[in-house]
This record gives C-alpha cells, structure tokens and sequence, in this order.
C-alpha cells in the first residue's frame, strides 16, 4: 500500500500544530507532532474544502461547464468534495434522474461528489425512495426558479418540512420571495423599460424578498423540527433568525462577502446572482457573522455562465457566477484582514459542512478519515488571469486581481490530483468517489 508524508502547519478543530501528517492508502494513518520550532517559512495544511452549493451544469446544460471541468477547477482550488443542485436539465427531481447524476460523477468527477435532491409541487412523495448514504438533503427553491422547481403552495411546503424532518433529510432552501421580486421589477420596467440596468438588481431581488421568504422558512422549520439551512444569506436583516435553534442555520456563499452594490459599476453583470449582491453595510454583518456563530457554512454558489448569457440588464442576463476555483484563496484574504482566523475558515469550509450534513469520515484531519488535504502557501502572490481559469466559462469576476496565498496542492482520498510543482500540475485521469452520509 502507497505511503505518503505531509509537514507543515496543520490547521484542524481549532488548533494549528507545526506536524506531520503520513497517509497509507487513500486514509490519514497519523498526525505527528513536530519537536522543531523554528520560523521556517511553511505551508498550510488544511482539510480538503467541502462545497456544499455548487451548479456544475450537468446534464443538459453542458455549453456552460460540465462535471469535468467544474470538478477540475475545484481541485486547482484545494476542494476535494462538492454538493451539486438539482436545476439541470432535467431537473434532478426523480430517482431515476438523481441516479443519472451520480453515474455521470462516476465517469469524469476528479474529485468527490454528491447531488441534491430537488423539491417540487408534486414530488414529495417520491422522498421515501432516496438513499440518505448517498444525499446530502432536499434543495427547495422558495423563489423564483426554472420550471416547475418554484414551490410556493402553503399545503406543499408544509408537506416538504414535515416529511424531511421524519426522514432526518437536511433541508437547504433558496429564500426569495416571487411576488416581492415580481413587484418590484414592474416598478423598475416603469421607469427603465423593459430590461432594467443591473444596479436596480438588489432594489428588485430585494431585502423585503428575501427576508419575507426566510422568516416563512426558519417558522416552518420550528413547527416540524425540519434541519433547515437557509442558503446564500444576502442581508444583515436576515441574520436575526440564525444562532438561537440548532436545527435552523445559514449559509454565506462568497460573492456576498467579497462585493457590495459599489461594485456593479465596474463589473456590473459579472456578479449579477440571486440573492443579489447588496449594501457595504450587508456584506460587513455578513462578515461578522461568521465568527458569532450566526453563520455555519462558507459556499460559491459556483454557477458559471457564458460571457454572451451575461449581457443585458436585470431580466435578460443570466444570474450567477464562476468561483469554485478561487474560493479558497479569496476566503484566505479574509483572514490577512483580520475577518476571521484561519481556524475559523477550517470550521466554516471544512468541519461545519461536514457535520452539518453528517458527511462520513471526511472535513477533519484524523486518523483513519479519508485523506482528504490541501496544502497552501501564504505570501506568495499571483494574479489571477484569464489563461489560468478551468470552468468551461472561461472568465471570473475576480480576474486581475493579486491573491497572497497559492493552492500549492490537493489530495483527494490519498492522491494527488493537483501539485503546482509537477511538470504537469494535474492529474485529469484521477476519478473521485461518491460521498457517503450518516444516517
């Protein structure tokens, strides 16, 4: 059995220790102590990155980004597993098509890979069928969405809540409120025409529609004890439902962290995604929550587009961005700010998620867990350009922008499927495994 060794700062449950970590196979054999104290300059080494809110495309909408080349940019960014959501085409609604997903992973995922399951008007029923060792949760679209992914029906969410909460099935749902949305881009078209400029985007997708929508969320999930976790969090106003129930918890995705409403004017479209992207004064209670405990998770909400779908104004363009890749050294400039520490990043991209959805045996550095591990290096600056993006896409909001720490490499279950200093840096013949959760 192959045999490995890792040294430098290790970065898990709270504590850096200067060690060494071996790998047998594709498991964590030891985590070791180092007797040297010295300041040598050293890397990081942290938990595989865990992103539970991802789109890469596939099937259906493979013009935009497939499994393959999403899951490819993930590994030059330090994410060994991913949770994809179920608006492709089709819609990953049905057994049969949840399994498609997986067989589709199975083939070209370079790293590990679960799928969501997707929630309609009429599919309850079909809850009963899944296999909670292979899913993370139910995504539910509790805003304006693709086909007939909206739920909105009184009667049917309660269903949704009730009956994930007797399956012990985690539920994430996207909060926005359509008719607040619909309302508000009528308003808009009034004054603006028919496709409003992309600086109306957070007076349409409004702080009235997403707080509406959450606060009808976290109150269904305290009637039926539903484990909720509301995604993309946009609003400082929102944050007041997160931190008091165990059961209801919030996830921050990292446009919102990085930009505010200042920003369209330079990039305008670019970082046009639902929930919007809103005021300074958000975007700083976002980053104060995430060491208060209000918020529990670190995503991307990685959804590419192609740069002509992103022309036009508030209705025509398409919403979403590519981030999957450089999520990981954007987060890291948190922690040069002073944001967070970087033992709270572990906690919000790697241990939380990991609990959080019962992941098994994977989002913690411990012996005898798969060896799941990426290794950066701080002060070493590169800027990112267009030559080094993987997602099919092929642009990223972020372009032209210095980073200082650098993804130096990424173990996924004991192999190397990126290592900056190989002749060539990945390994594109290396597969994944499909993630497994605890019932």
């Amino acid at each position: 059995m192959n045999t490995q060794t890792c040294c430098g700062l290790i970065v898990n449950e709270g504590h850096i220790i200067r060690g060494t970590i071996e790998i047998e196979g594709d498991r964590i054999k030891s985590v070791t102590p180092a007797s040297r104290q010295d300041d040598a300059d050293e890397v990081f080494i942290l938990p595989g990155i865990i992103d539970t809110h991802v789109h890469f495309r596939e099937p259906g909408l493979t013009h935009k980004a497939c499994i393959e080349s999403e899951s490819r940019a993930a590994a030059y960014g330090g994410v060994t597993t991913f949770f994809d959501m179920p608006n492709t085409v089709p819609q990953t609604t049905t057994p049969e098509s949840l399994a498609e997903k997986q067989r589709l992973a199975g083939l070209s995922s370079h790293i590990n890979y679960s799928f969501f399951y997707g929630a309609t008007n009429d599919n309850v029923h079909t809850f009963d069928d899944l296999d909670r060792r292979y899913i993370p949760g139910i995504k539910l679209f509790m805003g304006s969405s693709t086909g007939n992914m909206l739920v909105d029906r009184s009667e049917t969410l309660q269903e949704i809540f009730r009956r994930a909460s007797e399956l012990g099935l985690p539920l994430m749902a996207h909060c926005e409120d359509t008719d607040t949305i619909n309302r508000n881009m009528a308003e808009a078209q009034l004054s603006y025409g028919d496709d409003p400029p992309c600086f109306l985007h957070p007076l349409i997708r409004s702080e009235e529609a997403c707080y509406k929508s959450t606060l009808e969320a976290t109150s269904l999930a305290k009637v039926y004890g539903t484990q909720l976790h509301v995604a993309h969090i946009s609003t400082a106003r929102e944050l007041e439902f997160f931190g008091q129930f165990r059961n209801i918890t919030a996830e921050a995705v990292v446009a919102h962290l990085l930009f505010t409403n200042r920003d369209y004017e330079e990039l305008g479209t670019r970082i046009k995604c639902n929930p919007s992207i809103k005021s300074p004064t958000d975007r700083d209670a976002l980053r104060e929550a995430l060491t208060c405990g209000q918020i529990t998770t670190i995503a991307t909400d990685h959804a590419p587009h192609l740069s002509s779908e992103k022309e036009g104004g508030c209705k025509k363009a398409a919403s979403g961005m590519p981030m999957v890749q450089f999520s990981l050294s954007a987060m890291l400039g948190l922690v040069d700010e002073g944001i967070l520490s970087i033992e709270r990043l572990v906690e919000l991209m790697c241990h939380q998620p990991a609990r959080l959805f019962r992941l098994s045996e994977r989002g913690f550095i411990r012996p005898g867990y798969k060896a799941d591990l990426v290794i950066v290096r701080p002060h070493a600056p590169w800027t990112l350009t267009k030559d080094v993006i993987q997602s099919r896409c092929g642009w990223s909001p972020l372009e032209g922008h210095t980073f200082q720490w650098r993804v130096e490499k990424t173990i996924c279950n004991g192999h190397a499927v990126y290592d900056l200093h190989r002749p060539v840096p990945f390994d594109a013949d290396y597969h994944g495994e499909a993630a497994r959760f605890e019932c």
